[in-house]
């Protein structure tokens, strides 16, 4: 068997969650010796696995269609998650709409994060191939401590001793949550905030402009900074993600695989896989994330970081490519 990894613009992509994907996809498929190729233009293979949902990635699934070769689409964005994102998204939804669910309606199969994700696919009119929930995986090795990224990111950010950190990564969305990361900070001025992650000011609203033009003293916006980042996993003292809306949250599991004491806003995509007081601590308003942060600060979180480290080892890349191995199998003899 092998299978077509197919990423429609991969380059535009690479810095975003569905960019990390692909590099967990391959390495997941070496892990369960399941041969792959990323070359679209090749007819050498017996099964598609469509992680994009613009046009050409349409064509390719009705080329592979016409061929008899079974289509499995990746469920990684969602109607609901596109609101709140990129400058104009309301005059664009509804194409957006028409094309995410035009490809999960062709599909043979599709493979989504989370069973929250799951739901919200399978709920889609026209949608009836089986949908399957799988985790974007982890590398586990990734983020095991690193002095050399430690030094990198506090040489980087000039972070003195006992200086308190919080860090979130993502987007510049409404949808991420940035307007109350930078309200918390706001609230929290003798700590220090960074935001990593960029978006072309093209794209990005100009509401959220405006409150980074605006941003408290106390809040550093580091652009994308893929080692520094790796290196604030490693030894800041809080990520503080508010996202409203996710379909897993890669980033999430970057955090815990690194120890690091976790803050969420309370979305059901984390229902039923990461419990508040137990892996992370959950909110939903500003003084909830404030008091979940300084009890951070001044208690022994050992426990907490251990049981969410136990929650992405069940993550780990060969666990998924062994299940992306099996799905395939289902779906090419069905």
């Amino acid at each position: 068997m092998k299978v077509l990894l197919y990423f429609e613009k991969q380059n535009a992509m690479k810095q975003s969650g569905i960019g990390r994907a692909l590099i967990h996809q391959k390495k997941a498929l070496e892990l369960a010796k399941v041969d792959y190729t990323l070359d679209y233009k090749s007819n050498d293979f017996d099964i598609a696995h469509i992680n994009t949902l613009f046009f050409d990635s349409y064509r390719k699934l009705k080329k592979c269609k016409k061929k008899n070769i079974k289509v499995i689409v990746h469920g990684h964005s969602t109607i609901e998650d596109f609101r709140n994102s990129f400058r104009c998204w309301k005059l664009v939804a509804p194409i957006y709409n028409k094309l995410i669910t035009r490809m999960y309606r062709h599909a043979d199969a599709i493979i989504t994060p989370t069973e929250y994700s799951k739901s919200l696919i399978s709920s889609y009119k026209g949608v009836k191939c089986p949908v399957y929930a799988v985790s974007n995986g982890i590398v586990l090795d990734d983020y095991k401590y690193n002095e050399e990224l430690v030094k990198k990111y506090k040489e980087y950010f000039n972070i003195k001793e006992g200086q308190k950190v919080v860090i979130s990564a993502g987007f510049y969305f409404d949808r991420k949550g940035i307007f109350d990361f930078l309200d918390v900070a706001r609230s929290m001025p003798d700590v220090t905030f960074i935001w990593f992650g960029y978006l072309d000011k093209i794209l990005t609203q100009r509401k959220v402009l405006k409150a980074i033009k605006h941003k408290p003293d106390n809040v550093i916006m580091a652009g994308y900074q893929k080692e520094v980042l790796k290196g604030a996993f490693m030894s800041a003292d809080a990520f503080l993600f508010l996202s409203k809306e996710e379909t897993e949250g890669i980033v999430v599991l970057e955090a815990l695989a690194s120890h690091l004491p976790t803050v969420l806003r309370d979305i059901p995509v984390f229902d039923g896989w990461l419990t508040d007081k137990k892996e992370v601590l959950k909110g939903n308003n500003k003084e909830e994330w404030i008091n979940s942060l300084n009890y951070i600060f001044n208690n022994d979180t050992k426990e907490m970081k251990d049981n969410g480290y136990k929650v992405v080892e069940e993550r780990e890349l060969e666990a998924i490519g062994n299940k992306l191995k099996e799905i395939y199998e289902t779906t090419m003899n069905k």
